[in-house]
């Protein structure tokens, strides 16, 4: 199954650097959505780079997409690798920003810590745990095996209701902004093809694959139940 999307601008491409091959994709800034866009949920560790990169993404293209972290708190970094910024998951991104303009704003602007803040204080207030959401979702994308098996863990602790599915998605994505760029591009397009299949749930298992082969690198996928 080779998932195409209709492209009415020109076509996007990126390379993954490291051990990654060169991904292509296309891309258009105006998919024409179903009548019911799939609930999508992105989640990272600090909903700060990664999750919140695609969730502007996501939003662009029409979906009915949330952000969320994992973690106790919320990590930002700081001017040494063991002195990162910790702030709790109450704390808006208003208030991070301004914190960081006044320990070091030629720092945090040089590193691209407050670009990102003032892009995410656009999109809402302030970052969200995904532990602390019962909203129910048809797709959770994760950026990270760990935050992969935390999310599996909070939704099999639930209690099962309805037996309604939720696909959980795991691609890896380095924390940096370059990567979370190009990360999100490849999860809008993920979203887009499962979006468009006429059987999410006979379809998903050969499209993931499809995307493996594509971005080469592996993903991780479990049906988990509302």
């Amino acid at each position: 199954m080779l998932c195409t999307l209709h492209q009415t601008e020109p076509a996007w491409s990126g390379t993954f650097h490291g051990s990654r091959s060169v991904l292509s994709a296309s891309f258009s800034r105006r998919v024409e959505m179903p009548s019911h866009p799939l609930r999508v949920a992105v989640v990272c560790s600090s909903n700060q780079n990664r999750s919140m990169e695609a969730h502007n993404i996501l939003s662009k293209r029409g979906f009915d997409v949330r952000s969320f972290g994992t973690g106790s708190h919320v990590k930002l970094p700081g001017p040494a690798p063991d002195k990162p910024n910790v702030y709790d998951f109450k704390t808006t991104y208003e208030q991070m920003y301004n914190d960081l303009v006044r320990k070091d704003k030629e720092l945090y602007t040089q590193n691209g810590i407050l670009h990102m803040l003032d892009r995410n204080k656009r999109i809402k207030s302030k970052p969200e745990r995904f532990q602390n959401c019962k909203d129910r979702f048809d797709l959770v994308v994760t950026c990270e095996e760990r935050v992969y098996d935390q999310v599996l863990e909070d939704l099999n602790s639930r209690e099962q209701e309805t037996l309604q599915p939720v696909h959980v998605i795991n691609v890896d994505i380095q924390d940096n902004h370059e990567e979370a760029t190009l990360g999100a591009f490849l999860i809008c397009e993920l979203c887009q093809c499962i979006q468009h299949t006429d059987d999410m749930e006979n379809e998903i298992d050969e499209l993931i694959q499809e995307f493996e082969e594509k971005s080469n690198r592996p993903f991780l996928h479990t049906v988990c139940f509302y």
